[in-house]
């Protein structure tokens, strides 16, 4: 029996409708999924498949096992592996596979080495914050995101779009809208606070553009700042204050979860502060903190003088 391209197509467009309203992925991940299951899609299709909600266990494996996804990064097929389980999932949910057995479940991952992103150290964080100009047009400014991207451990995406109505100042919050459109109240810290209200200040003698009457970081334009202005900054202050690791905005959020953790954070606090779905992504910040505790016990050991 030949596969429906029609049947293949109405799935895929369903699920994109699933990953949109009901999981609330990014577009960006959206894309990628669609992307990987329609690979997957023409795959089943060559084996005469009618249908995505027909294809088996061995169907999968060997859909994985083909070049094309093997010649992948170990990260790629990661993302590939969920895209599939996520495809599923849905169609099970649904009702789709008519009482079978998910065919996804059995399928295994691949082995993806611990990756351990760059942190800066609490001495190193506070050099680059001092390093700033405070007499430059721009000064309290970037002072106040810099404090914000190492006080909330926000992601540039998120402080880009920070609004004047998203801080809760008596209540000590800040309201995040992240991945998904998801939104999440965020602890903010007295220094923050202290380097945002004299940040406003300065706000107020800036000109504003069109629309961005809410928005707290403003560029020169008084349009709102982009990403790219903001990885600008963080290398510069960087620089500026002699630190010599290839860093990037994401480095202050990454620090802010290595240093909670170091200080016995638990680890759920942490996953809601960073905004992450799953614990398992949370937890590489405990790996940093081992890794950094077991360097510490190499360097001072007495059996290594």
């Amino acid at each position: 029996m030949k596969a429906s391209k029609d049947a293949y197509g109405e799935v895929l467009a369903d699920f994109a409708l699933f990953m949109k309203l009901e999981k609330g992925l990014s577009p960006h991940t959206v894309a990628g999924y669609l992307t990987d299951c329609s690979k997957l899609s023409a795959f089943l299709r060559g084996r005469d498949l009618p249908a995505l909600e027909d294809a088996t266990l061995d169907d999968l494996t060997a859909f994985l096992a083909t070049e094309e996804v093997q010649k992948t990064g170990k990260r790629s097929q990661a993302r590939l592996l969920s895209a599939i389980r996520t495809l599923y999932a849905f169609l099970e949910a649904d009702g789709r596979l008519a009482g079978r057995e998910n065919p996804s479940e059995k399928l295994e991952s691949p082995r993806i080495p611990t990756y351990l992103p760059a942190v800066l150290t609490v001495e190193e964080v506070s050099a680059i914050l001092d390093s700033v100009d405070l007499s430059s047009h721009e000064g309290h400014r970037n002072r106040a995101m810099l404090e914000m991207l190492y006080s909330c451990g926000l992601r540039v995406s998120e402080l880009v779009s920070l609004h004047l109505s998203d801080i809760f100042r008596q209540d000590g919050f800040v309201r995040v809208t992240g991945k998904g459109g998801k939104q999440r109240l965020v602890p903010i810290g007295a220094p923050a606070l202290k380097w945002l209200d004299h940040w406003l200040q300065q706000r107020a003698l800036w000109p504003v553009g069109r629309g961005c009457d809410d928005i707290i970081f403003l560029n020169r334009r008084g349009g709102k700042i982009t990403r790219e202005m903001v990885f600008h900054i963080v290398r510069q202050q960087a620089e500026m204050a002699g630190i010599h690791k290839t860093i990037s905005p994401h480095t202050f959020r990454h620090s802010f979860a290595s240093h909670m953790v170091e200080n016995g954070a638990d680890l759920r606090v942490v996953q809601e502060m960073l905004g992450h779905e799953s614990i398992l992504t949370t937890e590489i910040y405990t790996h940093i903190d081992t890794a950094r505790w077991h360097q510490t016990i190499l360097r001072f050991h007495p059996g290594n003088d």
